[in-house]
């Protein structure tokens, strides 16, 4: 039996099980424990500053949630011509909407930083961190930017280095090492993510496959967020 478009994605682990398929996939969209990844991984980065300013650790979350959390994701949701990862369930001119109104708000909080301080290395950061945003996920340049090792830079290294240069518009080697630290983890996420959805997608998927890797991205994302959350305690303990 043919399943609708879109059906493979509201049965992954971080869809609501209940609720209207627009609601459950409107939620889905936002991939939320994969963002809480991205967040927590610029929550580290503000972290290692000698004394962060809060106010710019809540900007650059809210800056990563707005243009990867949301963005990034309703631009992966419009697809291509042959691919359309949700389907019909979300209407083009609403993904486009969302994701213009996001990319708009990022770049407006950034921007206020960046016009009132002179963040320079923010601002760079951020302009590729933007590239990629539209490169990976619109697949340009024949998606030669579409790969797990690019994946892994600007949904990993990026927010690190992005929560550091908005602290304090420098670079250490720490952060450079915690850049790649995270890397490493948002590479483990994308080669289980992309198998995992491969079997989702089959009509009677291997299920202890799918169970195994499902496992996987649940223990990488549970990790990477738990240790965020207890530097940011550790933090605040100061």
């Amino acid at each position: 039996m043919n399943r609708p478009a879109g059906s493979a994605r509201l049965r992954e682990w971080f869809v609501p099980a209940r609720g209207s398929s627009r609601m459950r996939a409107w939620v889905g969209l936002l991939f939320l424990p994969y963002t809480a990844m991205v967040l927590s991984y610029t929550v580290m980065g503000a972290l290692l500053a000698p004394a962060p300013d809060w106010a710019r650790v809540a900007a650059v979350v809210a800056i990563y949630f707005l243009g990867l959390g949301i963005g990034a994701h309703a631009l992966d949701a419009l697809g291509s011509r042959r691919v359309k990862p949700w389907g019909e369930l979300l209407g083009r001119r609403e993904l486009l909407l969302v994701t213009a109104l996001a990319f708009t708000l990022a770049y407006a909080i950034g921007g206020y930083y960046v016009l009132r301080y002179g963040l320079v290395l923010f601002a760079l950061i951020a302009l590729v961190e933007g590239f990629f945003a539209l490169a990976y996920n619109l697949e340009w340049f024949r998606g030669r930017f579409h790969t797990d090792a690019w994946f892994a830079v600007s949904w990993g290294a990026l927010p690190v280095l992005a929560g550091y240069t908005l602290q304090t518009n420098a670079l250490r080697p720490s952060v450079l090492l915690l850049a790649l630290a995270a890397a490493l983890f948002s590479l483990v996420q994308i080669r289980a993510s992309r198998p995992y959805k491969a079997l989702r997608r089959g009509e009677t998927p291997p299920r202890p496959a799918a169970q195994t890797l499902e496992g996987v991205l649940r223990a990488v994302s549970a990790g990477v967020i738990t240790l965020g959350g207890a530097l940011l305690l550790a933090a605040q303990g100061r």
